[in-house]
């Protein structure tokens, strides 16, 4: 088993250096807003949360918003669930490593849980869908600053129906140790209006737990999470509440081809 799973997009989806990363952090959750703090869904303590993957420039934000409230959380484990962008293979598979390089420390991986969790399903290693993923790599950070203490456990999927994740996500669940992340963009180079009109597909499925409204146009690049979490948090009797939504045009402000994030907790 290699030492440590290296990180791959350090420097370009986030900064490389601690104390910027740092500063990225203190800048979005002061953007949150009193107004937006007060709702209750800022006390909840999640179990799962579904946040975006792109550049902290364009989603940060979004993810953020999700990720202060599972700071709310006492998770000993969080394992960050994403799709295969860079290789294709059929399956699931899982970090096999001792630990996650970051910019502020590598952060441990809990590989025996791992390693257990594989003996009751089909989760395998295929070194080159860990080699360059973001989707998953980009979690990282922010795991680590808000809940310093957990250990972590990446699974990326590839070909996989999201009912054979729902199975996993379920077990996930049902240890109170554990919050799952789950890693997704939505509707890629639309125009805004278009976009939204896709993404709100992807939004209604999440919010009502409704995996026949994600069949209705969602265009995520992670609906397979999407539909895995949703079906274990259905039969879990969990509640999910939508928390942020925006598109890369609020940063580049070009609103011909754009890219969908949300973020949403579920509790």
């Amino acid at each position: 088993m290699e030492h440590r799973r290296k990180a791959a997009v350090r420097g370009q989806f986030y900064p490389d250096n601690c104390t910027k990363l740092k500063i990225y952090f203190r800048k979005f959750t002061a953007m949150i807003g009193p107004k937006t703090r007060a709702k209750p869904v800022f006390k909840v303590s999640p179990r799962a949360i579904i946040v975006p993957h792109a550049g902290y420039i364009y989603s940060g934000f979004t993810a953020n918003t999700a990720y202060t409230i599972l700071a709310n959380s006492a998770a000993k484990r969080v394992i960050v669930i994403g799709p295969s962008h860079h290789y294709y293979f059929k399956g699931i598979s899982g970090s096999y490593f001792e630990s996650y390089e970051s910019p502020c420390g590598d952060i441990p991986i809990d590989t025996a849980y791992l390693i257990d969790l594989a003996k009751k399903f089909k989760i395998k290693f295929v070194p080159e869908a860990h080699q360059k993923e973001h989707s998953t790599e980009v979690q990282m950070p922010f795991v680590q600053h808000y809940l310093p203490r957990a250990e972590v456990v990446e699974l990326i999927y590839g070909d996989f129906s999201s009912k054979s994740l729902a199975q996993i996500i379920r077990t996930l669940l049902r240890d109170p140790d554990n919050v799952v992340v789950i890693s997704t963009d939505l509707s890629h180079y639309y125009d805004k209006e278009k976009a939204y009109t896709l993404d709100r597909n992807c939004m209604k499925g999440i919010a009502s737990l409704n995996v026949k409204k994600l069949e209705q146009g969602c265009e995520a690049c992670g609906i397979t999470g999407i539909k895995g979490v949703i079906r274990a948090a259905k039969s879990l009797g969990l509640r999910s509440e939508l928390v942020d939504y925006r598109t890369s045009a609020d940063y580049s402000g070009d609103d011909s081809k754009v890219v969908g994030y949300t973020s949403a907790v579920i509790y």
